[in-house]
């Protein structure tokens, strides 16, 4: 397997777990903010496609990829904060079909990208990673820990843990 597999593998296993969390949460619940939490699960799952498209794109190169939803780095970008009005978000299966059409496109790139360009330098500049294959590793752990956030969310609203 090269480094590029092995990532895109982690990418990959990240998107099943959130998917695996969100999977038995009722859309009217996507938006609501328990124990007077910060955040919801459709922020989260915003965020994960505005974060991949973001990552990804320090490898892939813009011609080849189309842009992400118009209102979705405002809505779910770094410094957006969330807020539980569903008035103010795209729907969840909208928000689903984002994040779906940016991962499948990501992966697909992915698929085409030269093993050659992992070791060049990142930019702009993450204080996460240096190089191109650090910012498709850190793509895979991002999505990790906001995967953790939607475990938490989904206990918070009385769900049962997955395992």
């Amino acid at each position: 397997m090269t480094r590029l597999e092995a990532a895109m593998e982690q990418i990959c296993a990240a998107r099943r777990y959130s998917l695996q969390l969100i999977e038995h949460v009722d859309p009217s619940d996507w938006f609501r903010m328990p124990g007077g939490g910060v955040t919801h699960v459709a922020w989260q799952m915003g965020h994960l496609a505005v974060a991949q498209f973001g990552l990804s794109g320090r490898c892939i190169e813009a011609s080849r990829r189309d842009g992400i939803a118009e209102d979705f780095p405002r809505l779910f970008g770094k410094g957006s904060v969330p807020v539980s009005d569903p008035g103010k978000y795209p729907t969840p299966a909208e928000i689903r079909s984002e994040c779906d059409r940016v991962h499948q496109q990501t992966i697909a790139c992915l698929e085409q990208l030269p093993e050659e360009i992992l070791d060049q330098s990142s930019s702009p500049e993450h204080p996460m990673f240096g190089t191109r294959l650090g910012a498709l590793i850190w793509l895979a752990q991002h999505e990790f820990s906001h995967a953790g956030q939607i475990g938490l969310l989904r206990r918070l609203m009385g769900n049962d843990a997955l395992w």
